[in-house]
């Protein structure tokens, strides 16, 4: 992947992503709702299969819309620092947190879906990045991403019955975790023999 098209991949990757939810919530709209039988119902082991489904579905446009342009910036963010194969791992890291943090913790009864546990997932592993890679770009980008996003570190406390508080710690955990789990490890240097050639 050549510099100049690295930018363009990482922008059509996140810009289909994003068509994807919202091609699912208009299928969801048109059935009813079918699709929310996705989400995560905590603690029953037949939900497990939806940990990841429940990443993609969300609860009606205006749920899909909150979480739209953040996912869309972060992901574009992190795509385009870590690589797509790395990105892919991260998102995938993030999504298994998310999912099991809310099976584990959420209120029996409850029904979890939505890209919020992405988002939060995506802040954290911005926040973390650099510092763990001691990459000063991206020590900047972290210290950026905290100063624009940080306020929806109030999103992973549990202030609100109705939003899913365990789904966004969780996310959180899961991209610190993979920022340590995934980082850029320095390339071993092989060492040549030097041959002198005898007089």
């Amino acid at each position: 992947m050549t510099a100049r098209a690295k930018p363009v991949i990482c922008l059509m990757l996140m810009l289909g992503w994003v068509a994807l939810l919202w091609l699912l919530e208009g299928v969801d709209f048109v059935t009813g709702g079918a699709l929310d039988t996705f989400g995560i119902a905590p603690r029953d082991p037949a939900e497990l299969v939806d940990i990841v489904p429940a990443a993609f579905m969300h609860f009606g446009f205006g749920h899909l819309a909150a979480n739209t342009v953040p996912l869309l910036v972060l992901g574009f963010v992190a795509a385009l620092r870590a690589g797509i194969r790395r990105f892919l791992a991260v998102a995938l890291l993030i999504v298994l947190a998310s999912g099991l943090g809310v099976w584990l913790t959420a209120a029996s009864g409850s029904n979890t879906a939505g890209a919020s546990g992405v988002v939060f997932g995506l802040f954290g592993y911005l926040l973390v990045r650099g510092f763990i890679e001691r990459k000063l770009l991206d020590i900047g980008i972290g210290v950026l991403v905290g100063a624009v996003y940080g306020s929806i570190i109030w999103g992973a406390l549990p202030t609100d019955g109705q939003i899913s508080w365990q789904g966004h710690l969780f996310g959180l955990i899961g991209g610190v975790v993979a920022a340590f789990v995934l980082r850029e490890r320095p390339r071993a240097v092989t060492a040549r023999a030097a041959v002198r050639p005898v007089p």
